[in-house]
């Protein structure tokens, strides 16, 4: 810069003598303004466009809506959304008929290491999850699986030898590495015979999707194990999308009374939220006793 002038490639700026930071006249090069200006506007193109495509992509990487019935149905699970394809390709999906087990003497009793706390239900509009404080877990084959959720589907899922329960509890449990393991207690309606476990909390439960409830009474998920803790297990998935597989199931054998009113409860809010039988693909299931 000399003379109170300062030149760049689009124009010559003339600054007031010894007050530089003044501009006194500005003469600019109108081809090179209007390379400026197209330049600029090439710049705004851009950044609008990557703003397009990033919305486009957090559009695409949202999880498509689905239900247990019409056209969003578990028959068409696996061509709502690229996320749900296991859904509809998998080869060892849930749930199963639990038929021709084979006895394993040497499988190891799961280790039930419940304690009591508040829990808060949700209502997700696919069911009733009940979300537990932290503290809870189970220990099988020396491994431990932390106790995060459990919910429920009318009627079971899981059949055995062709037969469903009115209901089914899914523990759902996760270890430290990012395993699952659920734990499924099937439940027979018995007018005469109520659960304690479930009488609280049926006392209060958020009737429609999106609501919540806080049980401040202390929930102890030991109250829905029956005295025998013997199983059936397989590798499957999760029954709801995105139908995650490498899922380690235990299904105990032996089933739980509740009560008609307990029962309905529930089911009258759930309706039927439990996905159809899946082919097993060879897989084996096993029996603890």
């Amino acid at each position: 810069m000399a003379n109170g002038v300062k030149r760049d490639s689009r124009c010559t700026i003339y600054l007031q003598p010894f007050h530089f930071h003044h501009v006194h006249d500005i003469e600019c090069n109108r081809g090179a303004l209007a390379s400026h200006q197209v330049e600029i506007r090439m710049k705004l193109h851009l950044a609008l466009t990557l703003l397009l495509a990033s919305a486009s992509l957090a559009a695409a990487q949202s999880t498509a809506h689905w239900a247990y019935e019409g056209k969003n149905g578990p028959i068409n699970w696996g061509r709502l959304d690229s996320a749900y394809q296991a859904c509809g390709k998998g080869q060892a999906q849930s749930p199963i008929d639990i038929k021709g087990a084979h006895v394993n003497k040497a499988l190891a009793p799961i280790e039930f290491h419940y304690m009591a706390g508040g829990v808060t239900v949700v209502n997700n509009g696919h069911t009733l999850q009940a979300n537990v404080h932290p503290g809870s877990y189970i220990v099988q084959e020396g491994a431990r699986y932390d106790l995060i959720q459990f919910h429920f589907h009318t009627p079971s899922e899981e059949a055995v030898r062709g037969k469903f329960a009115d209901m089914v509890v899914h523990l759902v449990h996760k270890s430290a590495d990012g395993k699952i393991a659920v734990v499924a207690v099937r439940f027979l309606q018995d007018q005469d015979i109520p659960n304690a476990l479930m009488a609280t909390l049926t006392h209060e439960l958020p009737k429609t999707a999106g609501k919540e409830v806080a049980v401040t009474d202390m929930i102890n998920p030991g109250g829905f194990l029956p005295a025998s803790r013997a199983y059936w297990t397989y590798m499957g998935s999760l029954t709801t999308p995105p139908c995650t597989e490498g899922v380690r199931w235990f299904v105990l054998q032996q089933e739980m009374p509740v009560s008609r009113v307990q029962y309905r409860a529930i089911s009258s809010i759930l309706k039927v939220n439990s996905r159809p039988l899946q082919l097993l693909h060879g897989r084996r299931i096993e029996a603890s006793e």
